[in-house]
């Protein structure tokens, strides 16, 4: 049923309608840009040429990174993505399969487990106070870990 009470429209339930298949096209994309983004590296916060993007730019390149949102603390423009993990090892698990990505791009995200199961990750450039590529790079990244055994079948959300 639609919410006007009318019998939801056939396309809702059709897997090849066409405005299923567009999403599914859209999603496809989107995945893609995802894998192009964690094959690049991020390049040295000490560069002259790194800036602050805008929040306009940041909007535009979240669309790349799954999951992720954008939190603006303190002025800063942030990315966001919190887990539920099994329990606190777990948790402890993974930030050590993030650290090891954040070294070896040499960009290091905030990480934070709260509680004994909630895991948070804000990932921003210090030293622009903001967001770069980097950002999105590291995102995309820690987004390709293999995270099996670790997470909670529950799902997490920002405000926990």
């Amino acid at each position: 049923m639609s919410a006007a009470g009318g019998a939801a429209p056939f396309y809702a339930s059709c897997p090849s309608s066409p405005r299923t298949v567009a999403h599914l096209e859209v999603r496809g994309e989107q995945a893609a840009a995802e894998v192009e983004l964690s094959k690049k590296s991020c390049i040295p916060c000490n560069s002259k040429d790194l800036h602050a993007m805008s929040e306009d730019s940041a909007k535009k390149s979240l669309e790349q990174v799954t999951g992720w949102e954008l939190k603006n603390e303190g002025d800063i423009l942030k990315l966001h993505r919190a887990w539920k993990v099994k329990n606190f090892v777990k948790g402890l698990e993974f930030f050590q399969l993030v650290a090891a990505v954040a070294e070896e791009e040499g960009h290091h995200p905030d990480l934070h487990l709260v509680s004994w199961n909630n895991v948070k990750i804000d990932v921003w450039t210090h030293s622009v106070r903001g967001l770069t590529d980097n950002d999105f790079i590291l995102a995309a990244k820690i987004n390709e870990l293999k995270l099996e055994g670790l997470l909670s079948k529950k799902k997490a959300t920002s405000q926990e």
